[in-house]
């Protein structure tokens, strides 16, 4: 089993959320949030800056903690093939400045805000809907409830 610990920034405004084109190897796209691996020593505090910048172009401060989201993802279907354990640290994060761009030479490109309601409509990562609804209700214990994965809904 492999472990991650990733940390993903929730930039919204005017309606709109900040979403980044994930291209993998295996050449499905997908949306997700702009965010990424904790390095060692890393905090994830920083991580989130860092990720959002690299990511996209953006500078950003964060606003608060939003809260954490852990899940097993079975063998058959996570990428490597081995059971997967992700933990995600989400952060409300206000843009500051910069301009927006791809990742440069990264497995992220095209980000882009994208109006709420259109959300719905995209092939995204689970992360994105996790960022949505934190967003809007912020559990007392931080913790985040399962979001089902099926159809346009990816791990």
């Amino acid at each position: 089993m492999s472990l991650r610990l990733a940390a993903y920034a929730v930039c919204i405004q005017d309606g709109q959320v900040l979403l980044a084109r994930h291209v993998p190897q295996s050449g499905e796209t997908n949306w997700t949030l702009p965010g990424g691996k904790v390095e060692h020593a890393e905090d994830p505090f920083d991580t989130v800056t860092r990720e959002l910048a690299e990511e996209t172009g953006y500078h950003g401060i964060v606003e608060r903690l939003l809260g954490v989201d852990s899940r097993v993802i079975p063998a058959a279907a996570a990428r490597a093939g081995a059971e997967h354990q992700n933990v995600g640290i989400f952060y409300q994060v206000r843009v500051t400045g910069g301009r927006l761009r791809p990742e440069p030479n990264g497995a992220t490109a095209a980000p882009t805000w994208t109006p709420i309601p259109d959300v719905d409509r995209l092939r995204r990562s689970s992360l994105v809907d996790i960022g949505l609804a934190l967003a809007r209700s912020i559990p007392a214990t931080g913790h985040v409830a399962p979001v089902p994965v099926g159809g346009l809904i990816q791990h």
